[in-house]
């Protein structure tokens, strides 16, 4: 039975997860200790609500318009999805703007290129 083609949606997930650098080190041990282990991650700059920050230098106040975040971006099965998000969301909230936001999207087809095993097999 195709238990993919049984259900609708996709029994894999895409997570991106936009954080504050400092937090990544805490996030990828504690979801290393849940056994998720693999994600792949980007220094990246952008902003949201908060429309960037100002700070001081030497005396002289300017405004920093990009934000230096980090990006994760996580492959992961259905089954262990809520186990993510949680564990992510514990460890990065502090509460004040900026701590980051999570995006879940289905994928279609995952391949692993060594053994060309597929879907969750190539997780």
């Amino acid at each position: 039975i195709d238990f993919q083609k049984q259900f609708k949606g996709s029994f894999v997930k895409l997570v991106t997860v936009i954080l504050r650098p400092e937090v990544l080190n805490k996030v990828r041990e504690a979801l290393c200790d849940v056994d998720i282990p693999g994600m792949t991650v980007t220094e990246v700059k952008g902003f949201g609500k908060q429309k960037g920050r100002t700070e001081l230098y030497r005396g002289t106040e300017f405004t920093v318009e990009f934000v230096h975040k980090v990006k994760l971006e996580i492959a992961i099965s259905n089954k262990n999805l809520d186990l993510l998000i949680d564990t992510i969301s514990d460890i990065a909230r502090s509460g004040k703007k900026g701590d980051g936001k999570i995006f879940v999207t289905e994928i279609e087809k995952v391949v692993r290129i060594r053994t060309g095993e597929t879907d969750l097999d190539a997780l």
